[in-house]
Formats: C-alpha cells, sequence, structure tokens
C-alpha cells in the first residue's frame, strides 16, 4: 500500500521502518534536511509538505505527540484536503476522544475514512511487532488499514466506533499511572519496613502483587529511574484524560488518588 507518514520521530521512526521492511511504500514527512535524510535512512520517501505526502497515499497516518498537533495538522493545515476520496487516516496520537470524532466528521464529507489507533508500549514494542493499537472506527476501513498497522502492531483490538479508541487508551494510561503510584508507595513501605528497594524489586515481580507496572520498574531498578523517564508521557496523558472526564461530567474516582502519588514521585 501507499502509506504518507507524519511524525517520524521516537515512536514514529520504527513504525516507518517495519512498514517499508513489510513492503508499503512510505513517504514520510521532514520539515529540514536532517529529517529528510532520517527519513530516507528508515526506508521512506521524503518530502517536504503534507499535499506532496497525501496526494497519492491510500493512508495518512499521523504519530505526533501532542493533541494541538493533531489539530494543528490535520485541521488548521488541512491535511484532508489534500487526501484522496476513499484514503484512510489514521491516528495514533492520545488526545481527547472529541478531537478524533471532530476530525472524522469533517472527513466524512471529504470521503476519507478516519481511525483513531493510540498504541500501548514504547518504541522497542513497536521494533519487535508487538505494540498494542486500540482502534476506534468503521469496520471496513480497519479491514483495509489492518496489513498497514500489523506491519508494526500486534494485537490490533478493535474497540468501538471513532473515539473509542481514545477513550480505552486513556482508560488504560490512567490505571497504569496509578499502578505505578503504586509501586512507588510499596517500595516507601519497603523502606519503612527496612527491606531495600533493589531487594524488594526482585522478589515481587514473582508473587501475586506483580504487575506490567512493576515488571517495567523492576527492570529499570528503581521506581524514581521508572518515573523519572516515563513522567513527562503520562503526565500528558493523564491531563488529557482528567480533562476529557471533566468534559463528560465525570473524574477519575478513586484511581485519580494514587495517580497522584505517581505524579508526586515524578516532581520530586
Amino acid at each position: 500500500m501507499k502509506v504518507g507518514f507524519i511524525g517520524a520521530g521516537r515512536m514514529g521512526a520504527p513504525m516507518v521502518r517495519r512498514l517499508a521492511d513489510a513492503g508499503h511504500e512510505v513517504t514520510a514527512l521532514g520539515r529540514t534536511p536532517e529529517k529528510l535524510a532520517a527519513a530516507e535512512e528508515l526506508g521512506a520517501t521524503a518530502v517536504e509538505t503534507p499535499a506532496e505526502l497525501a496526494r497519492d497515499a491510500d493512508a495518512v497516518i499521523v504519530c505526533v505527540f501532542t493533541d494541538e498537533q493533531v489539530r494543528q495538522i490535520v485541521l488548521t493545515d488541512d491535511l484532508l484536503g489534500a487526501m484522496r476520496p476513499d484514503s484512510t487516516l489514521i491516528l495514533h496520537t492520545t488526545g481527547n476522544p472529541r478531537t478524533a470524532e471532530t476530525i472524522a466528521a469533517k472527513a466524512a464529507d471529504a470521503g476519507i475514512s478516519v481511525l483513531d489507533a493510540p498504541v500501548s508500549g514504547g518504541p522497542h514494542d513497536i521494533a519487535a511487532g508487538t505494540v498494542t493499537v486500540f482502534v476506534g472506527g468503521d469496520d471496513d476501513a480497519l479491514t483495509q488499514a489492518r496489513p498497514l498497522l500489523s506491519s508494526y502492531a500486534n494485537p490490533v483490538l478493535h474497540v468501538g466506533p471513532t473515539g473509542s479508541g481514545q477513550r480505552v487508551k486513556l482508560v488504560n494510561n490512567t490505571l497504569f499511572a496509578a499502578q505505578i503510584g503504586i509501586v512507588a508507595e510499596a517500595v516507601d513501605l519497603g523502606r519503612r519496613l527496612g527491606v531495600d528497594e533493589a531487594t524488594l524489586l526482585s522478589a515481587l515481580p514473582h508473587g501475586s502483587g506483580t504487575s506490567r507496572a512493576l515488571d517495567s520498574i523492576a527492570r529499570v531498578g528503581s521506581a524514581a529511574g521508572f518515573i523519572g523517564a516515563v513522567g513527562e508521557f503520562i503526565g500528558k496523558d493523564v491531563a488529557v484524560v482528567r480533562a476529557t472526564a471533566a468534559d463528560l461530567d465525570t473524574d477519575l474516582g478513586l484511581l485519580g488518588d494514587v495517580v497522584n502519588a505517581a505524579l508526586s514521585s515524578a516532581k520530586d
């Protein structure tokens, strides 16, 4: 398939490489000579404008950092206007579900399908082809896009209509942040009980109290070290889910309390 890619950074770069290695014809956006060269090294054809990238693409993938960047690229800069009818826009950025819904409504008028498809995992998972993708959108659009997503994702989970991918991802990230907060509190409890952190983190992953968050922290070797590495990303996503929950007249409930522990540790 012909695919345009915007956002070949920390998460996007291994996606581009796996897409190219899978035989897809990838065109990637690069606005500087360095980024143009980097895109070429990943196996993509590098272009300088979204219009060039989208013109002949069967699908365009956007993998930028913030919801605001998605709105800027897709709506303000009119990426949709450059895409051809019957193509698909895939949004990997974690953001407000309403952004995906707004874009999908506008895209429908042009005959373009939209999949909100936030990912759960890191660059190493993408490089291994095992990152999880939560997809919201139309069945037929996902069927057409699945060969692209399957280049770097397994599983690819269809979780409902447009916006559902974002909702599931935001709940997932809130739960993950809460689990990080619980581990940080557990490490503090161990310290007060006279158990050093290294010993605790080597033992707990083998017990019933384990979790993916605990396993990740144990691999790093300390709660503070792990929180320092992921705090920026978790903080961004938690801010989005809090704003989204408020927008929907709800809150994080008890999860909010333990999330606060993780975010407080990130600031220490």
